[in-house]
């Protein structure tokens, strides 16, 4: 894949309509997807910021449901395929690495380092067992690479799942240039293209950034780490956080911006 298609870029846009880590929280979502049905315009953009899966216990059916959501979407207007953005979260890119494990060298503390992040919900949903990939990580290339096999069946039984984690993005942009989406942060001496990870592991200090990044005033985010919500997002921080610690919160948030990075709504689901 070349760098190029990794990133979006938002044309003809009215309003932006962003909507942070869901985590698996199927009834928050529902609620933000009734809001967004009743209000988005044929004009409008949508962005998904990564981390859709993972943590709680509904990882497929909430997939499932941003699929019909984007479904409803496009027939209900005239959209272009890229109107609607999925960007890849930290859980999305731990999910895409656990189905090729058995290229793993040390597949053992992979799974377990995933697990305590979260993605052992993922598997769940799918059914399948924690316990059985776990007894089967010791036993070789051979074991594990047929239960990633039936595992990835499983995802191409839902509709749109695997095209789903085929199409993921690193990073949005509107075409002004003057607001940036992203998952969880970027390295701001470096540029886009030269990001690799960091859009979903993040990078040191990117929360008390002062100054536009580039020519991005704004830089619109999904998830953070910090257990202290110490950022507070106003009309005068570069960056926007769509996410609240801890990660025992429900709650989805979601944000609504103009091309030019102004802040027009902010709110949760209730």
């Amino acid at each position: 894949m070349d760098k190029a298609s990794n990133f979006v870029e938002l044309k003809e846009t009215s309003k932006i309509w962003a909507i942070g880590s869901i985590h698996s929280n199927l009834k928050s979502f529902s609620a933000i997807k009734k809001y967004i049905l009743n209000h988005f315009k044929n004009s409008d953009k949508l962005i998904f910021l990564g981390n859709v899966i993972g943590l709680g216990d509904k990882s497929k059916e909430t997939l499932s449901s941003v699929i019909d959501l984007r479904l409803k979407l496009m027939s209900k207007f005239t959209l272009k395929p890229e109107s609607i953005v999925f960007l890849r979260g930290a859980q999305e890119e731990m999910f895409s690495k656990l189905l090729q494990l058995q290229l793993a060298p040390n597949p053992i503390e992979i799974l377990e380092w995933m697990f305590e992040h979260g993605v052992n919900k993922t598997i769940e949903s799918y059914g399948f067992s924690e316990n059985e990939i776990k007894s089967l990580a010791s036993s070789g290339t051979i074991n594990i690479s047929k239960w990633t096999s039936s595992l990835n069946k499983s995802i191409q039984d839902n509709p749109g799942h695997t095209e789903y984690f085929l199409n993921l993005k690193h990073a949005a942009y509107s075409h002004t240039k003057k607001i940036l989406f992203v998952n969880r942060g970027v390295d701001i001496t470096r540029p886009l293209s030269a990001q690799n990870d960091c859009f979903w592991w993040g990078f040191q200090n990117f929360s008390t950034i002062q100054n536009p990044y580039n020519t991005f005033l704004r830089i619109v985010r999904g998830y953070e780490s910090e257990h202290l919500n110490k950022s507070q997002n106003s009309k005068n921080n570069v960056v926007c956080t769509l996410f609240k610690q801890p990660l025992s919160n429900k709650n989805v948030l979601c944000g609504i911006f103009t091309e030019n990075g102004e802040i027009l709504d902010l709110f949760e689901n209730n």
